[in-house]
């Protein structure tokens, strides 16, 4: 049985962007040295089918060189406003556009086919938040509708057959961004609602997608000010451990959106937010741009993980939970090596 280090526990927990369109020493840096556990894909890393392909092949052959465990690899792939893959690669409408299952069925088929030849095998989809009629909702042209059990029936649908082909899906913005007007690419927006009205509406396609064993789920940068007045979700120990963990039952990989957006940065430096990220139970951290926060963040985890017993005890179950993810979608000689009950 391997130890796991404070170095691999540390890496495994974040997932990150890169510059750049082929495998190159920044990335054998992120690989190696920090041992991350996923990167995400962007336009920029995106030029052609076969470029892409060859990308993804280095950067897993990378991990596999230096005995990690394969990475997570994904991408935005919703259709409509946000789709990173442009043609040749099938364009779809988007959510709004689709009236009938079998719209969803489609698009899950085709992305999932079109993800795996490529090597990628992670969507940040579903987005499973209820835009109410009547409002100027900052998903209005992302959601499924208005409607939370239709919301949570196409997303539910979605999620099988990505699943079913081998792409874990990722449901966002939990615990739900549809009542919201400000983009919290920019800034962090505040929402006056207590549990009960998200319970009663927000969370349903969320609730559904757990039952459905949705491989990850994704946290919104909101702060829900009838939860936890003084933290975001992807933040918020209120909204991670206690409803999601601890009143939903989650107990799969819980992310957190973009680090480096206008709602977490300017207000939180890098430590301060991978601190929070720790204490709530959230297991990976994303951070989408190349920079010192990558690094800076790496090695925040790792003093907490020898500073503190109890988020090293936190931290052990978090990177149980991606390697028990990983071992069901990327299967290989990696897994003797990383038993699920190594001892840190």
């Amino acid at each position: 049985m391997t130890v796991l280090s404070t170095e691999f526990l540390a890496g495994q927990r974040l997932m990150v962007g890169f510059d750049g369109t082929g495998f190159n020493d920044d990335l054998e840096f992120l690989i190696d040295t920090l041992q991350v556990g996923g990167l995400i894909l962007f336009a920029r890393n995106l030029e052609a089918p076969e470029q892409i392909r060859r990308l993804c092949r280095d950067c897993q052959a990378c991990a596999g060189r230096f005995g990690l465990p394969p990475l997570f690899i994904a991408i935005d792939q919703e259709g409509g406003q946000v789709a990173r893959l442009k043609s040749p690669f099938t364009q779809f409408a988007g959510n709004p556009a689709m009236k009938h299952p079998e719209d969803a069925v489609h698009f899950a088929r085709v992305t999932a086919m079109e993800l795996k030849h490529l090597g990628v095998n992670m969507n940040m989809a579903p987005v499973l938040d209820v835009a109410p009629d009547g409002m100027d909702s900052i998903m209005a042209g992302r959601a499924f509708g208005s409607d939370p059990g239709w919301v949570a029936s196409m997303g539910m649908t979605v999620i099988d057959h990505l699943q079913q082909r081998g792409i874990m899906a990722v449901a966002k913005h939990f615990p739900g961004i549809g009542r919201t007007v400000l983009d919290s690419h920019l800034a962090l927006p505040d929402l006056d609602v207590d549990a009960k009205a998200l319970s009663d509406v927000d969370l349903i396609p969320f609730q559904s997608a757990i039952q459905g064993n949705v491989a990850g789920i994704m946290l919104s940068h909101i702060r829900y000010t009838g939860i936890d007045p003084v933290w975001p979700a992807s933040l918020s120990p209120a909204i991670t451990a206690d409803l999601l963990r601890r009143k939903m039952a989650y107990d799969g990989v819980v992310m957190t959106d973009d680090l480096d957006m206008g709602a977490i940065k300017p207000s939180h430096d890098i430590d301060t937010a991978v601190g929070q990220v720790l204490m709530a139970d959230v297991d990976i951290a994303l951070i989408c741009h190349k920079g010192p926060d990558i690094e800076a963040a790496c090695e925040k985890i790792r003093r907490s993980l020898v500073d503190d017993a109890h988020l090293r005890r936190m931290g052990q179950r978090s990177v149980e939970r991606i390697l028990r993810l990983k071992r069901a979608y990327l299967k290989g000689s990696w897994e003797k090596r990383y038993g699920m009950s190594a001892k840190a």
